[in-house]
């Protein structure tokens, strides 16, 4: 768990240092801040997507995650947590710290670092990957704090208890994970995660909470097809 819970400081102390940050900074350049974090987020989630080995496999995966995300209502979930982390937060509903949290915490928990990093962390290897995953995650939180607000802090909570499940079960799905898998899931995140980017630049509203679904059935599709046809 060393990983993940230097990855859960960085976060915390990123956006700590954001937060205090933004009232300094005027709005023009927050507003122009935020944009370019926007477009870096279009360009990690497009850079990942390209990892994939077959695109059906991900517009497949998109499909049925989108379905059964809507159907559990995952977005309407995610944002009503945010909502209750406000009202005791801030003792209102703004809308702001909802934002922030769901923003902040599909970012950080979407993607092959955190999969690939707990499952390293829990297999006894020195935790490399969430140590660099960690700098990356605090630079972020500074910048999404500094713009979205200290509702960015809270998801250092999914962060914990997501990578720390999968470092606990390290030794039980390790084995599953293989390349072509990895690939898929990241591919599958890396899309979410421009949808992510498209919401925060304010072209379009994507409900990609309930596209999660989608990286698990990414890697079950890739699983499967690896076990009938060897790719």
């Amino acid at each position: 768990m060393t990983g993940t819970l230097v990855n859960v400081a960085a976060i915390a102390a990123g956006s700590l240092l954001g937060a205090v940050a933004r009232r300094g900074i005027p709005s023009g350049v927050r507003d122009t801040v935020m944009q370019g974090v926007g477009l870096a987020v279009l360009f990690i989630g497009f850079k990942m997507a390209w990892e994939t080995r077959n695109p059906l496999i991900v517009v497949g995966s998109l499909a049925l995650g989108g379905a059964t995300g809507e159907l559990l209502a995952l977005e309407e979930r995610l944002e009503r947590a945010g909502r209750w982390l406000e009202v005791r937060v801030a003792g209102e509903g703004t809308g702001e710290v909802a934002r922030a949290f769901v923003t902040a915490t599909l970012v950080f928990c979407v993607g092959a670092m955190a999969i690939m990093g707990a499952i390293e962390d829990g297999l006894g290897g020195v935790p490399q990957i969430l140590y660099t995953k960690a700098i990356l995650d605090g630079v972020t939180s500074v910048l999404f704090a500094s713009t979205l607000g200290i509702g960015v802090i809270f998801s250092a909570l999914p962060v914990l208890l997501y990578q720390g499940a999968l470092t606990l079960a390290a030794g039980a799905v390790g084995g599953f994970l293989t390349p072509p898998v990895v690939a898929e899931l990241t591919a599958a995140g890396g899309l979410v995660i421009v949808g992510i980017g498209i919401n925060l630049l304010g072209l379009a509203r994507i409900r990609t909470g309930n596209l999660l679904p989608a990286i698990v059935f990414a890697a079950l599709i890739a699983l499967v097809m690896e076990k009938l046809y060897g790719a």
